[in-house]
This record gives structure tokens, sequence and C-alpha cells, in this order.
């Protein structure tokens, strides 16, 4: 007999002193792609979607995509927008959920024009204590390329423990060497 998982509620939105987080709707896309863009050039050694520079039907397809998955509870990411502005900010959100452990993984990027304002940090801390508090989880883990010494340093200035480097772990994004995972991670 198939043993049923409780999920817990997931909100919507979250708010921050100075973000709002909320699920990917339809009509996202465009916003979002503007972003990418925009960040081109930051984001393309670390994130396969950007290699492809996706068109603005791609980017909305894919936020209807996250917008599915949200509902269906399989992933749960979260657009990034300044709660004064409504300007987008950037994206986070929880991959490789495992409910029944409870344990999930964070994810980010960001539009450049907003790095070093500690955007990020504000946001998955709170993504952090989410999933520790109101989801149980037992682990959260934020996995990223060794080299991408900027994501790296979310983790570390929010006391994440780096419990290890997957050597020749992964192929860059352009598919022409071989790179190291660092494997962060807080736990309950």
């Amino acid at each position: 007999m198939e043993k049923k998982v409780e999920i817990p509620e997931v909100p919507e939105e979250l708010f921050t002193e100075r973000l709002k987080l909320r699920m990917p709707k339809p009509g996202d896309g465009k916003v979002i792609n503007a972003a990418i863009k925009a960040s081109m050039d930051e984001l393309k050694p670390w994130l396969g979607f950007v290699l492809e520079n996706p068109s603005p039907t791609d980017t909305e397809v894919n936020a209807m995509e996250a917008h599915i998955l949200f509902l269906k509870r399989e992933n749960l990411r979260y657009l990034i927008f300044d709660k004064e502005t409504d300007e987008f900010i950037g994206s986070t959100g929880f991959h490789n959920i495992e409910w029944d452990m409870p344990k999930m993984e964070i994810g980010y990027w960001i539009n450049t024009v907003h790095s070093g304002k500690g955007y990020m940090l504000e946001a998955v801390s709170t993504l952090t204590d989410l999933a520790l508090t109101s989801f149980g989880c037992r682990r959260v883990e934020i996995l990223c390329d060794a080299e991408n010494l900027k994501s790296r340093a979310v983790p570390e200035k929010l006391g994440y423990v780096l419990e290890g480097v997957l050597h020749n772990d992964e192929l860059s994004v352009d598919g022409k060497r071989l790179t190291d995972t660092c494997i962060y991670a807080k736990w309950q």
C-alpha cells in the first residue's frame, strides 16, 4: 500500500522587508525575458536556459509550465519583485522536492542590475525559513558551481554548511569542460 504524503500549505506569495515573492503566472514571460536578456553575460556561464538565448515566447511558456508545477507542488518557483515598485528582480524557488522526507533544494538567479543589494540573501533566507519551519523540512540544500563565487556567497552568508565538493560532477553549460559542484545544506 502506497503511503499518502501530507503536503503542507504552500503560500502563493511571500513578503519580506523589501520584496514580494510570488508564484509565476501566465503573462510573466515578458518581464522575465527582459531580465534574462539584460543579464546574459553574467548568467550564461552558469545557467543552461540562458545559453540558447530564449525568446519571449519560450520564456512565457516556461513561466506557464512553472505555474502548473507550482500548483501541483512539484516545483515551487517564486518570482522576486521590489515590494514598492513591483520591478522584477529575479527568481528563486524550491526544486528536487521530496515531500516524504521532507527535503528540498533552493535555486536562484538575479537580474544583474539588482546584484549586490542583498535582495537574493533576503529572498533565500525567507525560503530557508519557510522550508525549515512551515514545511518541516529536515534538510535544505543549495548546489552551485564551485567557480560561481557570487552564487556561493549566498549560502555562506546565510550560515549553510559546505558539506562537500563533487569534483568533475557536471559538464559546463557550454559542454566544453568538467566542473565541480558545491553542496551546501541546513538541517534540523
